[in-house]
Formats: C-alpha cells, sequence, structure tokens
C-alpha cells in the first residue's frame, strides 16, 4: 500500500477538501479520508489534486504535424494531404517510439486515459502485416510504457469517400469491408481480455468512409465486446452536405438508422448539427467529444456543446490532432469558444468542464471507475501547482476555476496512474519526454 497526502484535493460531489489522505493498493483507490493530518511516511502531494484525466480522442501519429501544417493557407481538405503524407511512412517500430513519446506527453498534462482513434492498420501498399494487428499492439505497448490506460478504439475505414475506393496511404487503413475488419478486431481483443489497462473497442470512421450497410457489423463487434464505440460526425459542412446528397440523411441520422448511437457511443467534433442531430444524439444517450484546439487550428468551427449538454449528452474532451496535447486548454475553450459564438459568458461552470475531462471521459473510453477520487476508483492521481505563475493567487474556494481557466499542462507536478507514479516534480520516468519526441518526430518525417 501506498498513502498520499494531498493538500487539496476535488472529492465528490464537487467540493474541495483540503488535508486528503488516499490509501492505493495495487491499480486501485482503497481509502480516502478527509481533513487528515500528514502521517509519517505518506507522500506528500502539495497543490490541488484531481483525478486523472481522460483524452477521448487521439491519433498518435497526428503529433508529427505540429508545427509543420502551420505555414500555409487551406483547409481541413489541404491539411489532410499532409496528415497522409506522414501516415505513409509509419511502421510499427516508429510509430511505437513515436505513440510512446506523444503519450508521454500526454502524461506529463495530467493524462491517464487516452482513446486512441486508430486507423493504420496494415502495410504501405495496403498488404497485412504477419500479424494483422501489429500496429494495434505498438499503440497499446506504447500506452503502457508511458502508464497509460488506452482505448484501442479500432477503426473501421472502408471507401475514400462516398462511393469512392481508398487512394495512395488509404490503402493501410482498409480490411476490405466490414466482415474482414470485425475478424481482425476479434483477434486483437482476445489478444488482450481481461487486462484492466486496456479497452478494445470500435470507431466507425465517419460516414464518407463506411458505407451504411456495412455498419451493423461494427455496431454488433462493439456490443459483443460491451465496449465504446466511436465515430467522426459532422466535423465539416462539406461532408454532411455530401451525406445527403448520397443518402438523403444527415451523419447522425444515418448512424441512427444503422444503431451506431447508444450510451456506449461517441459522436466526435459533432460541429455542424441540426435540431433534429441533437434530438437524436441526446435521446439516444451518445456522448460528445469535443476537440476544440483541432477545430480551432483546422478552421472546422464551432459546435453546440452547451445546447448539446442540455439537451442530455455527456460532454468529453479530446486533443485529436495533438496541435495542442493539453485538456485544461481544451475544456476551458469550450466555454471560451462559446463566449466568442454568442457574445455571453458563464455558459460552463468550471466543475462542469473538470467532470467533462475526467469522469464523463473515461467512461466513454469504457472505464467507468476512473475519473473519481473514491475507495474502490482506478487509482488516478493529478497534482497541479497552485504556486505557478498562472496559478498563483488561487484559493480553496477558487481552486477549479483556477485550474479550469488559467492553468496549463505544464503546471502538473505530479501524476499516479494506475497505483504507478508516472510524473514527479514535473518529470516523467522515461525521461527527457521532448528528446524523445524529437527523435521519433525525426525517424516519421525523415
Amino acid at each position: 500500500m501506498t498513502r498520499y497526502w494531498c493538500e487539496l484535493a476535488w472529492l465528490p460531489p464537487g467540493e474541495v477538501i483540503s488535508g486528503v489522505l488516499i490509501t492505493i493498493e495495487g491499480r486501485w483507490i482503497l481509502d480516502v479520508t478527509r481533513h487528515a493530518d500528514p502521517p509519517p511516511g505518506a507522500v506528500r502531494l502539495p497543490g490541488f489534486t484531481i483525478p486523472g484525466l481522460a483524452n477521448a480522442h487521439s491519433h498518435a501519429f497526428h503529433r508529427a504535424l505540429r508545427g509543420h501544417t502551420q505555414t500555409e493557407r487551406g483547409s481541413f481538405w489541404t491539411w489532410r494531404e499532409q496528415m497522409y503524407a506522414v501516415a505513409a511512412r509509419l511502421d510499427p517500430d516508429n510509430y511505437y517510439a513515436l505513440a510512446k513519446a506523444v503519450y508521454a506527453e500526454m502524461a506529463l498534462a495530467g493524462i491517464t486515459s487516452v482513446g486512441e482513434f486508430h486507423y493504420v492498420h496494415h502495410g504501405p501498399d495496403g498488404t497485412p502485416y504477419k500479424d494483422g494487428n501489429e500496429m494495434g499492439h505498438a499503440l497499446i505497448q506504447a500506452a503502457r510504457e508511458a502508464g497509460l490506460r488506452v482505448a484501442m478504439l479500432d477503426t473501421c475505414y472502408l471507401n475514400g469517400g462516398f462511393g469512392a475506393a481508398l487512394q495512395g496511404p488509404q490503402v493501410r487503413f482498409g480490411d476490405g469491408n466490414a466482415h474482414r475488419w470485425a475478424e481482425r478486431a476479434e483477434e486483437l481483443a482476445a489478444a488482450y481480455h481481461g487486462e484492466e489497462d486496456v479497452e478494445i473497442g470500435a470507431a466507425i470512421h465517419s460516414v464518407r468512409a463506411v458505407p451504411p450497410e456495412q455498419m451493423p457489423t461494427v455496431v454488433e463487434f462493439a456490443h459483443r465486446q460491451a465496449g465504446p464505440l466511436h465515430a467522426h460526425v459532422s466535423e465539416q459542412r462539406a461532408e454532411n452536405d455530401a451525406c445527403v446528397a448520397a443518402y438523403a440523411a444527415s451523419p447522425v441520422r444515418v448512424l441512427h438508422e444503422h444503431g451506431a448511437l447508444g450510451p456506449r457511443s461517441t459522436a466526435v467534433h459533432a460541429t455542424h448539427l441540426s435540431e433534429e442531430d441533437i434530438a437524436l444524439l441526446s435521446g439516444s444517450g451518445t456522448h460528445v467529444c469535443m476537440c476544440p484546439t483541432t477545430e480551432r487550428d483546422l478552421a472546422d468551427g464551432i459546435g453546440p456543446a452547451r445546447h448539446l449538454r442540455e439537451s442530455g449528452c455527456p460532454i468529453t474532451l479530446g486533443s485529436d490532432s495533438h496541435a495542442i496535447v493539453d485538456l485544461f486548454e481544451e475544456a476551458r475553450a469550450v466555454e471560451l469558444d462559446e463566449r466568442l459564438a454568442t457574445q455571453e459568458r458563464g455558459h460552463w461552470q468550471a466543475a462542469e468542464l473538470l467532470n467533462a475531462a475526467t469522469a464523463a471521459g473515461h467512461a466513454s473510453l469504457g472505464f467507468p471507475d476512473a475519473g473519481f477520487l473514491l475507495p474502490g476508483a482506478h487509482a488516478d492521481l493529478v497534482t497541479v501547482r497552485l504556486d505557478s505563475v498562472r496559478t498563483a493567487g488561487a484559493t480553496a474556494g477558487s481552486a477549479v476555476e483556477s485550474v479550469m481557466f488559467a492553468a496549463i499542462g505544464a503546471d502538473v507536478s505530479s501524476v499516479v496512474s494506475g497505483g504507478r507514479r508516472i510524473v514527479e516534480d514535473g518529470r516523467h520516468t522515461l525521461g527527457e519526454v521532448g528528446a524523445l519526441l524529437r527523435t521519433a518526430i525525426d525517424a516519421v518525417r525523415g
């Protein structure tokens, strides 16, 4: 057993408590004691301790694009060509090294669970590796090395667009049809059955990449696994228009009609929605993952996050393309972007944003027993400094607001993930993560 004494901690149902003693046994929280003095031998955590953060939407290899896609004008569609160029250069070894560094970067920012939306399955010409899940295994091993739990959202990606074949680097993504995709995904699930730090889920890449008649096979796989099912939804107006032209329905309605919405489902982005779309998402209990820093970077737009939440959709957060890896920034962007769109303040309380970054996010990844500082929960403790130049002046009464509206990932001083302390004094156990990232990115970009 290990005991951690927290100067301040965020405890259910949303209280900031001083002097919290948390006892951990293995991967789990055994006991939480309020208003305790620090006992001999306890690890002291000065600052504000919150549950681990959940990055509900990640494409690990996109981290190699940071900075390189900022040199010209364009749109999502021009950015996508640069992304494909990086995808073409991945192999199991360099992807493992890159993902390990990216996941370590996430850990430094307080993330303890990641949802990896994984679709680079095969060799550069589309030929499967000897083990059809070699790339998936590399990502899972990378997450474990970095100390994160991972929801491997194995992604079905069959078409290059509505009615179009896969082309160029896209051929790496496809399994031919959903049945063959499911056969490979079943093998991946069997390899990690019963593992506490890995959840095998599924993803429908998008309505443009998976024909509607193929979607039920993906849905059935997710149901058999009792796992999460994610999908890119309505990120671009052009995609909405093309979907209506192809199927006389919006992307949300197509997913609804083929059984892909529900409490274990997550619609990623959901930027351009109609009132009917919002009713279908909320009526089914579908999560919605907002990725504001990516949506800003790609000029996608501002999604109706508050309207979705008030209608009944749990909101989660993801760093997606990793233009930035900082869930505090993702969280406050949900509020601040909405202020710009409406010219009004105060759509979201800080505690609501923190819940989106913790409990709601973990639940959407298939880890419903994470995101709380409670006995029986995953032992994930993230401590944020309250004496940095950004957070200095915070009190117990303003700690949540100070962290959610001013702190950045660099203010995280300590991370315990699944009972294992992976960040101490702002340093990861793997060493200099910046150097790891530079080496891995250079290897991928050539």
